[in-house]
């Protein structure tokens, strides 16, 4: 549960309500779908500078520096194809700036184990609170991913994900976004996490 203004509400409900409100959102969901990928989600940004909006009362969108569509393909791991679905994207929407990405090859980008499906890839975002994605099934639900959890979003805490935490290989890959992103000069609310000892 989360307390919003003093009301308790559920944290999975409250997330797809506010995006289940914006028509912007749920056109780009729209327009993913028709392209019918297999495990496909809109992820990353696209869902955490929403809700960090949100939490500051934001009366225009924040502008993302992309969208990203990710999908999991296993056999055809191509970047070309990719670049062609981006394609086919700017197609129908010219104003979005289109990243897609197969994460049945970005583990090798990422220098990790191959993941078994896109939310097992989203798992391993670098922060907890960018572990988002969001679909829309055959009959128009929407679908959250967060295998994290929400609570880091909502709360503006930035925390590495197991694959990046203090004392990985990777954990400076981590420390590199925060300074890199600087969120913190766009939304005032987001903190790092303290640091256990």
């Amino acid at each position: 549960m989360f307390d919003i203004g003093g009301e308790l509400v559920n944290q999975e409900s409250y997330i797809k309500e506010i995006i289940q409100g914006d028509d912007w959102m749920m056109d780009i969901l729209h327009t993913v779908r028709g392209l019918d990928l297999p495990d496909w989600w809109v992820c990353a940004g696209f869902v955490r500078s929403k809700l960090w909006d949100v939490l500051h009362d934001f009366k225009q969108r924040t502008p993302l520096a992309d969208v990203d569509v990710i999908y999991f393909d296993a056999a055809y791991p191509s970047e070309h194809i990719e670049k062609q679905l981006e394609q086919q994207l700017r197609g129908l929407r010219p104003e979005i700036p289109w990243s897609v990405k197969n994460q049945a090859r970005m583990h090798v980008v990422s220098g990790l184990p191959p993941y078994s499906c896109s939310v097992d890839a989203i798992s391993k975002f670098p922060e907890t609170a960018t572990s988002l994605g969001v679909a829309l099934d055959s009959s128009d639900q929407l679908q959250l991913a967060a295998p994290w959890g929400v609570a880091d979003v909502l709360q503006a805490v930035l925390r590495p994900t197991a694959c990046y935490e203090q004392g990985t290989d990777n954990h400076y890959v981590y420390e590199q976004r925060i300074i890199k992103k600087n969120w913190h000069a766009t939304w005032q609310k987001v903190h790092k996490a303290e640091q256990q000892e």
